[in-house]
């Protein structure tokens, strides 16, 4: 799956409109970087650029916006409301999807490294990136700013992580890390500032003090009165949804105002924020009112409706949610076709698409009948006794369908890096060791293809088997021809297992995937009679 990082960088440049618009064409422009947001202020003098990525792409865009800040930028002449020491102040890469923290540490020490050697400045790491505790808070890397730079660089335990010890006038020094997307929410309350305010100073972290810490971690907040609504809000920043997520945040404002004798009207998502964040509010609903939902934008709709984030302005998920902004059509020219297309592409005169992809079509056909017996089932008065088993069938087999489908056309492409290790030289000894090697791990990444299909494939089994007892009488045959069609992409995708394992050498890699291919097939044979057993007795 794409992995998405996001890159929110903070230039010192916030009321000269060239420069900064060059910075973000230069985001604009890099290959893989989707801009998201620019946000100028005149006052602070700065300018937070959001853009995201996937690992290279991040680096390659925030180096050419911090190219175009050195040519740019002239921290001499700056002067601003807003802490900063640097021309590209603070550069935190942010993990979204697909990716771990510590990923997006390695990208900021790339970023750093590349960016220090190239422009020749310094650079710092800090927060999950920092190698150093004393630099893990931005405060303490950028205390005493710009104009106390020159100094402290002279102090051996601000040496640079990345970069020159030196005073750069021009530049300064920049912080890059690795941190949480950070959420700013706001909770609209039916009451004054002041009550706003007394609520949030209950549930942010700092509290009213060190004696008198909020019940909440990871959470900064106040109150303040919003004259355009009309009303008070509570207003936060959520710095880890997983710690403190969205929907506690509100359920907690909500259980203070009863308290006060205030209402709540809804909430409001300032920016973007990440899908998982409004499934993690919409689980919480599911569970806490004991709901059947199962489809995403279900469960996005819910959480939505649950929060009131369509109070003050419509919420479109499509602009607010991250993943969402940055879809792109998957690269599934088999799946995305017609039925009569795939079936005359299969016909051709070409090897491709052949066996691998019409058993995965297959395979997911057959997964596809049981989930559609299953929902045809749920929901029915007459059927109400079995409700419970449909409930939990059709989330699985749902699902397997689901990621049944791009295997059809993963397996087009799975002899790419054997072909690849076919073409390279053959003229030395180490010519044909690193051509053998390539083409031995090209066999093992293909086998792999097949491999994905069965496992799949046998998750689907057991919730098959329950379709078949408890399911609608009047779709005994749709359970029959998807049981069959189940087994029968299950024993196409072992035999191209077996085709590409005749060539491996690897003796322990074949005697382990064998023994589980093989026992995968025979469970298949088992499981496909069992389901049509079932079913004779109906």
């Amino acid at each position: 799956m794409k992995k998405i990082i996001e890159c929110v960088p903070n230039f010192s440049e916030g009321r000269d409109e060239a420069v900064i618009n060059a910075i973000a064409d230069a985001i604009r422009d890099t290959d893989g970087c989707t801009l998201l947001d620019v946000d100028p202020g005149k006052s602070t003098h700065r300018t937070v650029y959001t853009f995201v990525g996937d690992e290279k792409a991040v680096i390659e865009g925030a180096l050419a916006a911090a190219r175009v800040a050195k040519e740019k930028i002239d921290m001499a002449l700056h002067h601003g409301e807003h802490p900063r020491f640097g021309a590209m102040d603070v550069c935190p890469f942010i993990p979204v999807a697909n990716v771990t923290m510590e990923e997006c540490a390695a990208v900021a020490e790339e970023f750093a490294r590349r960016a220090a050697d190239e422009l020749e400045v310094p650079f710092f790491l800090y927060e999950k990136a920092a190698r150093h505790e004393s630099r893990r808070k931005l405060p303490d890397v950028r205390q005493g700013e710009y104009e106390g730079l020159e100094n402290r660089l002279k102090d051996p335990h601000w040496k640079p992580d990345f970069g020159p010890a030196k005073f750069v006038s021009s530049w300064g020094a920049t912080a890059t890390g690795a941190r949480m997307f950070l959420i700013a929410y706001n909770v609209n309350i039916l009451g004054t500032a002041n009550q706003a305010h007394r609520i949030a100073l209950d549930l942010r972290e700092a509290g009213r003090g060190k004696d008198q810490l909020g019940e909440l971690k990871d959470v900064k907040g106040m109150g303040w009165y919003v004259d355009e609504y009309n009303l008070a809000q509570v207003t936060v920043n959520l710095n880890n949804y997983n710690v403190t997520p969205i929907h506690v945040l509100f359920e907690a404002v909500k259980k203070k105002a009863t308290a006060l004798n205030i209402g709540v009207a809804g909430s409001e998502i300032v920016g973007i924020v990440p899908k998982e964040s409004l499934l993690m509010a919409a689980d919480y609903y599911i569970e806490q009112e004991n709901l059947f939902i199962y489809e995403e934008d279900q469960k996005i709709r819910l959480a939505s409706e649950r929060l009131g984030l369509n109070s003050v302005a419509p919420f479109i998920p499509k602009d607010k949610v991250i993943e969402y902004i940055v879809a792109q059509p998957p690269e599934e020219p088999l799946a995305s076709m017609s039925l009569r297309g795939f079936i005359e592409e299969i016909a051709a005169r070409s090897s491709a698409p052949g066996g691998g992809s019409a058993s995965a079509a297959m395979a997911a056909m057959g997964i596809g009948l049981g989930s559609m017996v299953a929902k045809l089932t749920q929901g029915v008065r007459k059927f109400e006794t079995v409700e419970s088993h449909m409930q939990k069938s059709i989330p699985v087999l749902h699902e397997l369908t689901r990621e049944l489908i791009p295997m059809i056309d993963a397996d087009t492409s799975a002899f790419n890096e054997y072909m690849e290790g076919l073409r390279l030289p053959v003229g030395t000894e180490a010519e044909k060791e690193a051509r053998s090697a390539k083409m031995q791990a090209g066999l093992k990444a293909a086998i792999q293809i097949p491999l994905t299909t069965m496992r799949l494939g046998d998750r689907a089994w057991d919730t098959l088997c329950e379709v078949a007892k408890y399911g609608n009488p009047a779709s005994k045959s749709d359970v029959q021809v998807g049981a069959k069609a189940l087994e029968t992409g299950i024993w196409g995708a072992f035999q191209n297992v077996l085709i590409n394992m005749k060539d491996i050498k690897d003796e322990a890699f074949k005697a382990e995937t064998m023994a589980e291919t093989r026992a995968i097939e025979k469970r298949s044979r088992q499981m496909c009679a069992r389901v049509l057993e079932i079913l004779e007795t109906i």
